[in-house]
């Protein structure tokens, strides 16, 4: 990656998305601004609209763990790299820059909607007075849980919830209570952030509240780097999951009452008749 040159192409797809979004915003801005999902972090895994978005970008913006992810697509870009904690002033840049007349583009991985930059950015562009207010597009991406998911086989094919274990934005009793309605609603549990150097005891606290309402052979599948190198797979159950090596890169899925393994697959019966 190099901060010192830029590089613009002509894409369609983009384009036709960019024109779009124009039309319907009265704003005088000829910036745009792009919140992209990258995926799971492998390229192949990345949507044709994304590397599309990247392509047209003039400006990057990103966790710079996540520009590392993309560096080949960025060598010749300029791009705006900030580390942990600093995602509101990232986004401000990009909105900044936006704002300026550049066509932006903000990284996120997975998906920007689900834990990315999505809200935060669409949040600070409308703080813009209208007439200079940049048009938000917003690009899918491939989410972790979704990866995962398919690395174990079906575990989502019924209701499920997303929880973040991470208490850094939200009060840890209020993570909790969540957690504890849908083990007893008997949803499929996906823990995003599961344990830290810092939050050693959030996932056992939790696997707690769901053996209340679970039978402790329920299947747990539990993967790191989900899509990514180095990519490691466990299923185990309720009863032993936490006495796996489990970290921020790894994405814990509860099952329901009806889940079950066979033949190494972990499945989340629908309720069609066999």
């Amino acid at each position: 990656m190099r901060n010192d040159s830029t590089i613009t192409s002509a894409g369609a797809g983009a384009t036709a998305a960019q024109n779009n979004i124009s039309e319907n915003n009265r704003s005088h801005c000829t910036g745009t601004l792009q919140v992209i999902g990258i995926g799971p972090g492998n390229p192949e895994f990345m949507t044709p609209e994304a590397r599309e978005a990247i392509l047209q970008a003039d400006r990057v913006v990103g966790y710079i763990t996540y520009l590392d992810l993309i560096k080949d697509l960025v060598a010749d870009k300029v791009t705006v790299g900030t580390g942990m904690m600093q995602e509101v002033d990232r986004c401000q840049q990009a909105v900044d820059l936006a704002v300026e007349g550049h066509k932006v583009v903000v990284v996120s991985s997975g998906d920007p909607g689900v834990y990315g930059m999505a809200g935060l950015v669409i949040e600070l562009a409308n703080k813009v007075a209208e007439e200079k207010r940049p048009p938000v597009h917003i690009v899918p991406g491939l989410s972790a849980v979704n990866m995962a998911a398919a690395v174990l086989g079906a575990p989502l094919m019924h209701d499920f919830a997303v929880i973040s274990l991470s208490d850094l934005m939200t009060p840890w009793d209020l993570i909790k209570k969540r957690a504890a309605l849908c083990a007893e609603g008997d949803m499929v549990i996906a823990l995003y952030n599961p344990r830290s150097k810092k939050r050693v005891t959030h996932l056992d606290e939790v696997r707690e509240l769901v053996l209340q309402h679970r039978d402790p052979k329920t299947p747990v599948g539990i993967v790191q780097k989900a899509g990514r190198v180095g990519q490691h797979i466990i299923i185990s159950d309720l009863e032993h999951f936490h006495k796996e090596e489990i970290d921020m890169q790894t994405l814990v899925i509860i099952g329901n009452s009806q889940t079950y393994v066979e033949n190494g697959k972990i499945i989340t019966p629908r309720g069609y008749k066999l």
